[in-house]
């Protein structure tokens, strides 16, 4: 009986068992069970909003925001701000040079799935036994080809990653986008708040001097003492101060908001104006479903992705691969014989070729892959917390603010008015120059809150926007 066949099956058994479990090789891995699970309702929002959180399986396209979201503001120089930024700002444009990287790998990655074919021509003058001691020379030209077939999903699966690690790309760009515009809308809104309290601290220097002129006016008289006097003046001093301080930060805002947009600081200006942005309301019942649209969200997801493809490509180096290749070509020891019919060579060939030891570099490899999944897993989870945190700390700000507000426009009124009383009393004479200062101390400083509520509620509703990535609906 032939023994040689039975050898031969018996030989290609190993291979056999890799195909066999080759579908196990590149398989996706099944996303973590221990995703947060979301709870039915925003807490800060009275429970109104209802909370679906999109595991990662079933997610929307990344990066979905919601274009043009800065317009609710309703303020043209702002619009023209953004847009700026948008063309000009430089971690966009490095994000912007990321994602065509990216890319550009997973073309690379893509390119060793295609047909390799190349063309060569070569030289050479060699010696052999067979053609005795007289050196000849060797002139050739020829087609070369070569195909790795991809049996057990090693090449799809690098691919699938390098392609994911693109789209988490896109994602972190749009990301970068969305914190920009933010960066842009808070600072200008910063700078507009800034200019309503210069305004305001400028109005109550005006009033400071001419209570102080008046009160001269009485010490000369004999009415008052020289104290009323210091006192007022000291006053008048500390308001100034006041002044340059705001002056100081209205100049720092104004040099961020140059940066944001591209621009150099020394050539860049906003004029002063009246703080006459819109300030829009959030309507209730905003489901959490539009947190799957947060760039950063999808970016995470896209990694744990990539990682997850990685894991398959470490599995499949546990298995042969399998190369075909051709080539055909001429080669002859003169030029002029080189394209003769005689002097015609082809061949072709295929290699399965299968790692028996190599040190315990794939299990490290596997290993590895495990390791960065993990991550991954544990990057998107904390991703999907920290966006369920942000919302609930921006509607806990405007919640909070609001009453807040209403509040302080009550306090605003009342010092107001007393000061109104304050200075009739004063100028009659009926009571001192030190509790008009008390009254007129008061109101500004509760005028100033005022202000810096209502730039809170702005800052508040930019965080909201920007946590709930880029609009509501």
């Amino acid at each position: 009986m032939n023994q040689f066949p039975l050898k031969r099956h018996l030989a290609l058994l190993p291979l056999l068992a890799a195909l066999v479990l080759a579908g196990c090789a590149t398989g996706t891995v099944v996303p973590p069970s221990s995703l947060p699970t979301a709870p039915a309702a925003f807490k800060e929002n009275g429970g109104t909003v209802t909370s679906t959180h999109t595991p990662a399986t079933t997610v929307t396209a990344p990066g979905q925001t919601q274009g043009l979201w800065w317009q609710v503001f309703a303020d043209p120089l702002l619009d023209q701000l953004v847009e700026q930024a948008n063309r000009n700002n430089n971690s966009i444009q490095v994000a912007a040079a990321r994602l065509a990287q990216a890319r550009a790998l997973a073309g690379l990655t893509d390119a060793s799935r295609a047909l390799q074919v190349g063309l060569s021509t070569g030289v050479a003058r060699q010696n052999n036994s067979t053609t005795g001691n007289t050196p000849q020379t060797l002139v050739s030209t020829g087609l070369n080809l070569s195909y790795e077939v991809d049996l057990f999903g090693k090449l799809s699966a690098a691919s699938d990653a390098a392609s994911l690690d693109a789209t988490s790309r896109d994602a972190l760009l749009r990301s970068t986008q969305l914190l920009v515009q933010a960066e842009v809308t808070q600072t200008y809104l910063s700078l507009r708040a800034t200019d309503s309290e210069r305004a305001l601290v400028r109005d109550t220097l005006q009033a400071y001097r001419n209570t102080l002129q008046l009160t001269e006016v009485r010490y000369r008289e004999g009415d008052v003492a020289e104290l009323d006097v210091a006192r007022v003046r000291s006053e008048v001093a500390s308001t100034e101060s006041d002044v340059l301080a705001l002056d100081q930060r209205r100049a720092q805002l104004e040099h961020a908001l140059a940066v944001l947009v591209g621009e150099l600081a020394s050539n860049f200006s906003v004029p002063p104006t009246q703080w006459a942005t819109a300030l829009p309301a959030i309507p209730a019942g905003v489901p959490s479903t539009v947190l799957t649209r947060r760039p950063d969200i999808s970016a995470a997801q896209s990694s744990m992705q990539a990682a997850q493809a990685r894991v398959g490509v470490a599995k499949a180096a546990w298995f042969p691969s399998f190369s075909l290749t051709a080539n055909g070509g001429y080669a002859a020891p003169e030029i002029k014989d080189l394209f003769s019919l005689s002097t015609r060579a082809w061949g072709v060939g295929a290699l399965l070729s299968l790692p028996v030891f190599d040190g315990g570099k794939r299990e490290a490899g596997l290993s590895s892959a495990n390791a960065e999944l993990d991550m991954a897993q544990a990057s998107y989870r904390e991703q999907v917390l920290v966006a369920f945190r942000e919302v609930e700390d921006q509607l806990s700000s405007l919640r909070l603010l609001a009453e807040q507000s209403e509040a302080q426009s009550r306090s605003v009124a009342s010092s107001s008015r007393a000061t109104q009383l304050s200075d009739a009393r004063y100028r009659n004479g009926f009571v001192s120059q030190l509790e008009l200062l008390d009254a007129q101390r008061s109101e500004l400083r509760n005028r100033r809150q005022a202000l810096q509520v209502r730039a809170a509620q702005y800052q508040a509703t930019v965080g909201l926007i920007r946590a709930l990535g880029g609009g509501w609906v």
